[in-house]
């Protein structure tokens, strides 16, 4: 079989990364822009290499910020009024695996086309279709566990402990929920809540379907492919590699990819220098959460 045959030569990646929730960004934003732009959404950017996709409704906008005071490089917020504030927010840091975003925005797209009764769809315990509770099911599917418990949070761990997610009780408030990690819920991965390797928060009325994708998609068992050298695509010290392309001469280097990948971006989107976020009205500094 020639490399040209053999399918693993079309994966973009010499390893698997496993589980996937150890993987780090691919630092390539245009797989999880495709869902929208797809629907037609508005892409505009800036001359520091932020850029900024509007639905048609004017009611849910996407920023990816590489340029900023903190580490955040997605922001998506949704609004009922769309001069009015955020009815929810989501924010996926800078390290937060490629796929789990691309995850949130096809979601998104698909609920855009049933229209606002789904993308602003309130989390509501008394209906099976939005009860939050189906944000944390595919978790428990896959092994994830109740966390010792602790008042005001609701907590759980993947199998090895290197993972979780935390929701929390009782009120919050509504600004923090957009601006901090102070927010209803909050996914991430590594050996510390606080230092996280990767995060990625929502607001308290954040569709539960939107929720439920992101969390399907970190907790399948499938690896994700990453090259190994020369990247910061996967969480070293933790990770587990396997490879996937033999040692051929004819094998793609981690440079190779690169270049590839840089040819590949749409001019629109120009590449960022430093991986980080800030918002256009309320920059605000992630840090220990509590």
């Amino acid at each position: 079989m020639t490399p040209e045959s053999d399918p693993r030569f079309a994966i973009d990646g010499d390893v698997f990364v496993s589980p996937r929730y150890l993987a780090s960004t691919t630092g390539i934003g245009d797989p999880a822009l495709a869902p929208l732009l797809g629907l037609g959404w508005d892409l505009q950017h800036d001359d520091l290499g932020n850029a900024y996709v509007t639905a048609p409704d004017r009611r849910v906008r996407l920023g990816y910020l590489p340029e900023g005071e903190d580490d955040g490089l997605w922001r998506i917020n949704a609004y009922k009024d769309a001069f009015g504030p955020p009815a929810w927010g989501v924010c996926f840091n800078d390290r937060t695996p490629t796929e789990f975003v691309q995850a949130f925005t096809t979601a998104l797209a698909g609920a855009y086309e049933q229209g606002p009764d789904a993308y602003l769809a309130r989390p509501d315990a008394r209906t099976d279709e939005h009860d939050p509770a189906r944000a944390v099911g595919p978790l428990f599917q896959q092994g994830w566990e109740i966390e010792r418990r602790r008042q005001g949070i609701f907590a759980v761990q993947s199998p090895d402990r290197l993972a979780g997610m935390e929701v929390t009780t009782g009120d919050l408030d509504p600004e923090a929920e957009l601006t901090t990690r102070d927010a209803r819920w909050h996914l991430w991965a590594g050996k510390s809540i606080d230092r996280p390797a990767w995060y990625a928060t929502a607001s308290t009325d954040t569709p539960v379907a939107l929720l439920a994708a992101v969390t399907q998609c970190v907790s399948d068992p499938a690896p994700l492919p990453r090259w190994r050298q020369d990247t910061y695509s996967y969480i070293k010290g933790m990770a587990h590699l396997t490879p996937i392309l033999p040692s051929e001469p004819s094998a793609p280097t981690p440079l190779d990819l690169q270049r590839a990948a840089s040819s590949r971006r749409p001019a629109a989107l120009p590449a960022p220098s430093v991986p980080r976020w800030s918002t256009t009205s309320r920059p605000a500094l992630p840090g220990p959460r509590r």
